[in-house]
């Protein structure tokens, strides 16, 4: 993948962020019809700023995107506005998960970030495949749920 700059009157970069983000206690929420209008919401906010939405994937307890930001704009301003104004629009959405989520705080207080570089393939590629990963892994730690110490079914006596 070529690695283009974006360019306003006087500057020219090529910022790329790679950034993950949580709901409030990690809940597993993001799924169905809410996954699909987070995904519509964070395109039209990040529109509006002039981010550019590389690679985004929402997964049921994380989003993970790599935005193209200007550098106008800090990291921190944006995930403000897209963790302040995605959930306004998603509670206007889906009105009983105020419930849930009381206060309007739908997204946990951090996040993580780091920068691209030149290894923007790289960063698009690990997040597309996010999803293939963390269904692995949900396999792996399956619960049993019999006694595995015993030779037959479990006895009540």
């Amino acid at each position: 993948m070529a690695q283009k700059a974006c360019s306003l009157s006087h500057t020219k970069w090529p910022c790329r962020y790679r950034i993950v983000f949580t709901p409030k206690y990690r809940r597993k929420v993001i799924y169905n019809q809410t996954r699909s209008d987070l995904g519509e919401i964070f395109r039209k906010l990040c529109q509006y700023k002039g981010i550019e939405i590389i690679e985004g994937h929402l997964m049921p307890d994380h989003a993970h995107m790599l935005l193209a930001i200007p550098p106008k704009c800090s990291v921190a301003s944006v995930m403000g506005y897209l963790k302040g104004k995605s959930p306004l629009m998603t509670f206007d959405r889906h009105a009983n998960m105020k419930c849930k989520f009381g206060n309007r705080k739908f997204w946990s207080a951090g996040y993580y970030v780091s920068t691209v570089g030149l290894n923007e393939a790289t960063a698009a590629k690990c997040i597309r495949e996010q999803e293939k990963a963390d269904i692995a892994l949900d396999r792996l730690s399956v619960k049993e749920h019999g006694d595995p110490f015993s030779r037959g079914p479990k006895k009540r006596g």
